[in-house]
């Protein structure tokens, strides 16, 4: 099915879009271009969407509004925004009444016509869908990136072309849903996250497991075998299985030996780079290229990767150097939203750092990241809602003798200031929080980008 064979579908039907946000408002316009009946329904206000409102409004799209904004859905189809529960009850009562619950990208994966290549994990996924996409275009593919990171792509389905790659970053709210799984899918690692929106732990498994169910035999999936739950899922691969691992040497996959990354496919090993190649600090980049060369093997010349380990920098908030100053150098690791990236980020340093952590709660536990902070930060200067409960962490660690000193700052920009105050020569301040933004900041962007405003404004 074409994108245009799916409007024609459902352009006598009825549409509700649930979230005027960045994915949803290319569809919101699209189907209403196409002769679509859209209501658009948002929590925000008239006033919060500003000239948009009138502009949907001009297209002939009908706009709800408000905290009712979810009440009374009765239209044929709706649209469902990813952070948004497939089980709230106005959602489930649409659907006794018959409506069709979708999303923007379980749409996609109906009629996307090209290959599809899906990412997803608690961490590192952003990278290793970055690196994929640059791979394919350092071998002269076409990619068109999306999901999480890019653009929304199913406005563009027909404008791509067999011979095309779509990467796509996919997040445990995106695949709750979906009854279909890419050709190839990535797993990177699981570990607690989001549990402020799942129920528990099983569901966030159940729901990244999406990424392979609905594979096909001559699929390709690859795991994790040094993460317990990624390892066990491997057993339930429906098509082709590869492994990535630092610690082992499986059968199929890509792992370390000393320091060369080796692919091992159908029984033949091949050196691909060395650790030193890759330009992106840290041992957790090095199993990010591994999870990637995993997936492209046979797609991507291995000259092609080696090029894009010596060149490419890396993601923006993301381990990021933002400035040095009087020998002082500043890294800007807002996506750290959870203790493993928190832990990952710390890892990537030599010595004890400087650390700004504490955010919004998420409600995950944080026993892991005591320890991790006693051993790699000297001082710790804590933000945020979570802040007590990272105190508490430290504290209660086994090897904790006094040291980091603890410091409760609440405003980013005190936080900063106070660590550029008490740093010297050779060291490092790094915002790697721990924890989500929604506390004080829309999300980790505007928090990360708020940090190297603050940053390069230092004196």
């Amino acid at each position: 099915m074409t994108l245009q064979e799916y409007i024609a579908s459902i352009r006598e039907k009825t549409v509700a879009i649930v979230g005027i946000g960045v994915s949803n408002t290319p569809l919101i316009e699209l189907l209403a271009k196409s002769g679509v009946r859209v209501t658009a329904c948002d929590r925000k206000s008239r006033e919060d969407l500003g000239c948009q409102a009138g502009r949907l409004e001009e297209l002939g799209v009908t706009l709800k509004l408000g905290e009712d904004y979810l009440k009374d859905l009765t239209q044929d189809v709706i649209f469902r925004t990813p952070g948004l529960r497939q089980d709230v009850p106005e959602l489930l009562a649409a659907a006794a009444r018959g409506s069709e619950i979708t999303s923007e990208m379980e749409v996609f994966f109906q009629v996307a016509p090209c290959m599809l290549i899906a990412i997803t994990g608690s961490d590192g996924k952003t990278t290793t869908t970055t690196l994929i996409s640059e791979f394919l275009r350092e071998a002269g593919k076409t990619v068109h990136v999306g999901g999480n990171i890019g653009r929304p792509l199913l406005c563009e389905a027909d404008e791509m072309r067999p011979e095309d790659y779509a990467v796509l970053e996919l997040s445990s709210f995106q695949l709750m849903t979906m009854t279909r799984s890419p050709h190839i899918a990535v797993i990177t690692n699981l570990a607690p996250n989001h549990l402020d929106v799942h129920r528990d732990m099983a569901e966030y498994i159940a729901a990244k497991e999406n990424i392979f169910t609905h594979q096909h035999a001559e699929d390709i999936a690859v795991f994790n075998a040094d993460n317990t739950i990624t390892a066990e899922q491997a057993r339930r691969a429906v098509g082709h299985r590869r492994l990535f691992s630092r610690e082992g040497e499986p059968e199929e996959g890509v792992f370390l030996r000393g320091d060369v990354i080796v692919s091992r496919m159908d029984g033949v090993e091949r050196e691909i780079m060395r650790t030193s190649d890759i330009l992106l600090p840290g041992v957790h980049n090095v199993e990010n290229y591994m999870a990637a060369i995993a997936a492209m093997d046979g797609l991507v010349p291995d000259e092609a990767m080696r090029q894009v380990a010596r060149t490419f920098a890396g993601v923006e908030h993301r381990i990021e150097l933002v400035r040095t100053l009087r020998g002082v150098r500043y890294y800007n690791d807002s996506i750290g939203t959870s203790p493993s990236r928190t832990i990952a980020g710390l890892r990537s340093f030599p010595e004890k750092v400087i650390l700004i952590a504490g955010g919004y709660d998420k409600h995950i536990p944080f026993d892991t990241l005591g320890p991790e902070l006693v051993e790699h930060v000297k001082l710790l200067i804590l933000c945020g809602a979570t802040a007590e409960k990272i105190r508490a962490c430290v504290e209660h660690a086994p090897n904790y003798q006094g040291v980091p000193e603890m410091l409760t700052i609440s405003e980013l920009r005190a936080a900063v200031e106070t660590a550029a105050q008490r740093a010297g020569e050779g060291d490092v301040v790094l915002l790697s929080p721990a924890c989500a933004a929604f506390d004080q900041f829309k999300n980790f962007m505007e928090r990360g980008r708020a940090f190297k405003q603050i940053v390069s404004g230092l004196k």
